[in-house]
C-alpha cells in the first residue's frame, strides 16, 4: 500500500495564490483532490472557516462545493455539442440555477477572462488557450470563494501559458479569490504564487514565500528545485533596498542643513523626505550649493532631475539598467510613495553575487 499524500498541514491564507508543486508521484495532486473531497482523507481534517469538510455528510459537501469551490483541471473538459455560453454555465446547470441566472453568469464570467464575443461559437473554434478560458470562466461563474486549479496551464504551449497567468494574476487583483494551484513548473510557481509548498512523497517538506524558500531552503530537495533559477526574476527592490543613506526633510529652511548633514557624513547625496516618511526627492552637495547662490530658493529647486524612485514590487531584472544608468542609487518606494530605502550600483552587484554564490 502507498500513501498519497502523509502528514501534511499546512494553512492557506484568505485571498492568497498558493502554489503546491513537486516532482511527478509527489502527492501534490492528490492533496488538491481532498481539499474538496474528490479523494476522502483516511485521517485528518480540512477546515474552511470553522467548517470541516472531511467530516461532511454527502449533502452538505454537495452543497459546500456549490457555494464556496470550484476547481480547473488541466483537460479543458468542454462538452463538443455545446457552445461556450452553455459550457461556462454547465456547473450551473448541474446546481439547477434557472437559464436566465446561469446564462447571465457566464456571460460575466466570460467578459472576465476576454472571451465575451465568442458565447454563440463552439468549443473546436477555438484555439488551445481559449479553451482553458472557458474552463476558467466555467469555474468563476459559480463565484467561488476558493479556486483550486490542478495544472491547469500544463497543457498550453509556453506563450500562451504565459498569457494565462497573467489573466490570472489580473483576476486575481480585482477579486482576491483564495486559490490553490498545482504545478510542477518552477517558474510559474515563482510567477504567480504568492507562497509556495514544496512535497515530497506525500509530504510537504517546505512552506514560504518564493524569496523564503530560495534564501532558505529546508534540505537539498528543496534547494535542487532552484538550482539554475534566475533570481533576478524572484528578488524584487524591496528585498535589497537599504536605509544607509542621508535622508533629510523637505523644508525651505533646510538648504544648509541639508548640505551640512551631506557632507559630515563624507556623501555625495541625500534623499529627501517628509515627517511621513513620503518620498520627495534628490539632492546632491552641487544641487544644493547652486540653489543656496539663487536667492529665496527652496528645496524643490535643489532637486536632481530625472531620478524616478523604483517601486518596491519592481522585479530585480527590471531595475539593472535604470540602477546603472542613474547619478545617484534609486530610491525605493511602497505603494503609498513612502521611502523604504536606495539601491546603489554596488548594493545591486553585492545582492546579485550574494544570490549566485548561495545557489551555486
Amino acid at each position: 500500500m502507498m500513501l498519497g499524500v502523509s502528514d501534511a498541514s499546512f494553512e492557506v491564507k484568505e485571498g492568497e495564490i498558493f502554489v503546491v508543486m513537486g516532482l511527478s508521484g509527489s502527492g501534490k495532486s492528490t492533496l488538491v483532490r481532498m481539499l474538496n473531497r474528490l479523494i476522502a482523507p483516511s485521517a485528518g481534517e480540512i477546515v474552511v472557516n470553522d467548517a470541516d469538510i472531511a467530516k461532511m455528510s454527502e449533502k452538505e459537501l454537495m452543497e459546500f462545493r456549490r457555494k464556496h469551490i470550484s476547481m480547473v483541471f488541466q483537460s479543458f473538459a468542454l462538452l463538443p455539442h455545446l457552445t461556450v455560453l452553455q459550457n461556462a454555465a454547465f456547473g450551473l446547470e448541474l446546481s439547477g440555477v434557472d437559464v436566465p441566472t446561469r446564462e447571465k453568469r457566464a456571460n460575466v464570467a466570460l467578459e472576465q477572462v476576454g472571451l465575451g464575443p465568442y458565447g454563440s461559437s463552439y468549443p473546436n473554434e477555438l484555439s488551445g488557450g481559449m479553451q482553458q478560458r472557458v474552463g476558467l470562466a466555467r469555474a468563476l461563474a459559480n463565484d467561488p470563494s476558493i479556486l483550486l486549479m490542478d495544472e491547469a496551464f500544463s497543457a498550453l504551449d509556453p506563450l500562451i501559458r504565459s498569457e494565462m497567468q497573467d489573466e490570472l494574476l489580473e483576476l486575481q487583483a480585482e477579486q482576491r479569490r483564495t486559490i490553490v494551484f498545482i504545478s510542477h513548473d518552477l517558474d510559474e510557481a515563482m510567477r504567480i504564487g504568492d507562497r509556495i509548498a514544496i512535497m515530497e512523497g506525500g509530504r510537504v517538506v517546505q512552506v514560504g514565500t518564493p524569496d523564503e524558500i530560495l534564501n532558505n531552503p529546508a534540505d537539498d530537495y528543496v534547494r535542487s528545485f532552484f538550482r539554475g533559477v534566475d533570481v533576478t526574476s524572484i528578488l524584487t527592490a524591496g528585498d535589497i533596498a537599504a536605509k544607509k543613506q542621508v535622508t533629510v526633510y523637505e523644508r525651505d529652511d533646510n538648504l544648509r542643513g541639508a548640505l551640512k548633514r551631506i557632507t559630515e557624513a563624507d556623501r555625495d547625496f541625500a534623499y529627501v523626505v517628509d515627517a511621513r516618511q513620503q518620498f520627495h526627492g534628490v539632492v546632491s552637495v552641487a544641487s544644493l550649493e547652486a540653489a543656496l547662490r539663487r536667492e529665496n530658493a527652496g528645496m524643490q529647486s535643489a532637486f536632481l532631475p530625472d531620478v524616478k524612485p523604483l517601486k518596491a514590487d519592481t522585479r530585480i531584472s527590471e531595475i539593472i539598467a535604470p540602477v546603472a544608468e542613474s547619478p545617484c542609487g534609486l530610491p525605493v518606494v511602497d505603494d503609498s510613495g513612502r521611502y523604504l530605502g536606495v539601491i546603489s550600483r554596488s548594493r545591486l552587484l553585492r545582492s546579485l553575487d550574494r544570490a549566485e554564490t548561495a545557489h551555486d
